[in-house]
């Protein structure tokens, strides 16, 4: 892979796998990348006992460091060549405990700019087998250099 994956949608996907498989905290919670699109992916985290907090539930910080994973992915599809995003802001509202088997990032940029980028995150977890809203999350992203 090299240090400027543009162009088909491939190669988004290839960029977003690429930094999410990097050793850091989004391979530690074990993310898998389920969508790629220009302006928009979509990550999944399967439930286990040590992201759990003490009351069965996902933990806070294991919903918001995959909100804030996808809010990046999203926003380095849309970026300028060679240039990845961080994050600048990010601002989450917790809304139901997610108890469920795996809790889902879908992550949709909602302002594309040369430098920043607004986006927004919808986390569910399944329930019974049904999709049920945990969180809602906007980020500001910045682009930066992206290095290998």
């Amino acid at each position: 892979m090299g240090r400027n994956p543009r162009g088909p949608m491939d190669h988004l996907k290839q960029l977003v796998e690429f930094v999410t498989s990097r050793p850091g905290f989004p391979g530690a919670i074990g993310t898998e990348v389920l969508l790629v699109e220009k302006g928009r992916v979509h990550l999944r985290v399967a439930r286990r006992p040590d992201l759990l907090q003490f009351n069965g539930f996902f933990h806070g910080g294991v919903i918001a460091g995959l909100a804030d994973h996808a809010a990046g992915g999203a926003a380095s599809t849309v970026m300028p060549p060679g240039k990845v995003a961080v994050t600048v802001e990010l601002k989450i509202n917790f809304l139901t405990p997610a108890d469920g088997a795996w809790i889902l990032a879908r992550a949709e940029v909602l302002q594309a700019g040369g430098t920043l980028s607004v986006v927004t995150v919808d986390v569910v977890t399944e329930a019974n087998g049904t999709e049920r809203r945990c969180a809602f999350g906007t980020a500001t992203m910045r682009a930066v250099e992206m290095k290998a």
